[in-house]
């Protein structure tokens, strides 16, 4: 398992990581994605403030993982149905 360093820079800070070597483009892409919404929401609001440009990415990512969550929740809950109705049919024929 190789591990690599490296440093993200988030905002106008550097934050040096170890990471997985299959993690590094993950890693990297996370922090791009962090970036890309603090410009978002600096030009959009006209924020200045990167504490509070932080907060709202870190709320903006909250609430969609929240949001994914519930997705599968309910997609789970489709598929046991489903996979019930299916037990059901086949318990008939047998």
């Amino acid at each position: 398992m190789d591990e690599l360093s490296i440093k993200i820079k988030i905002g106008n800070r550097e934050y040096p990581m170890k990471v997985k070597a299959e993690d590094e483009e993950r890693v990297r892409n996370a922090g791009k994605l962090i970036n890309e919404k603090i410009k978002l929401y600096a030009d959009q609001f006209g924020i200045d403030d990167l504490q509070d440009l932080l907060a709202m990415v870190a709320f903006d990512s909250m609430t969609d993982n929240l949001r994914s969550a519930e997705d599968v929740d309910n997609d789970n809950s489709v598929a046991i149905n489903k996979i019930s109705q299916l037990n059901s049919l086949v318990a008939q024929v047998i």
